[in-house]
């Protein structure tokens, strides 16, 4: 197996899983404000620009430019100005996209292949802004050391270490014991969750989004992801259904969501995106917490 294997493998999931590489030694740019609004492809930037500390506080970062993009979306949607929205709800809405899209490969590379990556920061990543679907996303090479694994499993340390398989393309492990499955959901936990999904939950923080809706936006992301997995590759939806479900029990992901009786998903928040609608009376999501959305009075 080489790289381009493996990227064919998460390509073929769907645009939320395919990653691309660049050398290590490939400059990054720094952003101008119409590339980190998603108006131009631009070159490979580092994910590491979402976490500047100068966000929101003069606006001109990329997070903020992000937000204020994706607001101005809503609202068009809506046909309103953009100060109809309010900013938080569009900081979820931006903060749902980025880390879909970033956890999704890692969660292929664990349900298909048994395996969790190494600690997972936003400097490590690379990506294009786009906006109106998932955003282009690459990881540099030489690829960095740490890949773990399922236990029984071998341990392929060269060329694709930091995107995790060892195991044969096509095939996926058995659900295994107990124990294995709760070893990789603690690993993927400490190196995706806590690592660049909790960075881009800090630097969302700082638009005035509750805690409880941002890991709620994450558990939603697992769950999506899980989703997309079980119906590209039917073999692997029991694997992807338990590995989900011990996510949901660990670390930042406790208490953000829960399995209903029916075998579906419902987060323990909402997203806050009905409220972009003119009188805050948009659609809810499917997975919401809510049962209907809430009425203003008089």
């Amino acid at each position: 197996m080489n790289d381009d294997d493996v990227r064919a493998a998460l390509a073929e999931l769907g645009p939320f899983f395919a990653v691309e590489a660049i050398k290590a030694v490939e400059p990054v740019q720094a952003a101008g404000r119409a590339e980190a609004a998603g108006e131009g492809p631009g070159p490979w930037r580092s994910m590491a620009e979402l976490a500047d500390p100068a966000d929101p506080a003069d606006g001109s970062g990329a997070l903020a430019a992000r937000v204020a993009a994706v607001r101005g979306v809503l609202a068009a949607g809506g046909g309103q100005p953009a100060e109809a929205v309010e900013e938080r709800v569009a900081a979820s809405v931006v903060h749902l996209g980025l880390v879909a899209r970033l956890l999704s490969p890692y969660l292929a590379l664990a349900v298909l292949y048994g395996r969790a990556p190494g600690r997972v920061r936003l400097a490590d990543l690379r990506w294009r802004p786009a906006l109106g679907g998932p955003y282009p996303l690459a990881l540099p090479l030489p690829l960095p050391p740490g890949t773990d694994h399922m236990p029984g499993t071998a341990a392929d340390r060269t060329g694709v270490a930091a995107l995790g398989t060892g195991a044969d393309l096509g095939t996926v492990p058995d659900v295994g014991t107990g124990a294995d499955l709760a070893a990789l959901a603690d690993r993927f936990s400490a190196a995706v969750c806590e690592g660049a999904v909790r960075e881009v939950e800090s630097a969302c923080a700082g638009f005035r989004v509750s805690p409880h809706v941002l890991r709620g936006n994450t558990a939603s992301a697992v769950n999506g992801a899980a989703r997309m997995i079980a119906a590209a590759r039917p073999d692997a939806a029991a694997r992807a259904e338990a590995l989900t479900g011990l996510l949901l029990e660990r670390g930042r992901l406790r208490g953000s969501g829960r399995r209903t009786p029916g075998g579906g998903f419902r987060r323990n928040s909402c997203c806050l995106i009905y409220r972009a609608a003119p009188g805050h009376a948009g659609a809810l999501c499917g997975d919401c917490a809510l049962s209907r959305v809430p009425v203003r009075p008089g």
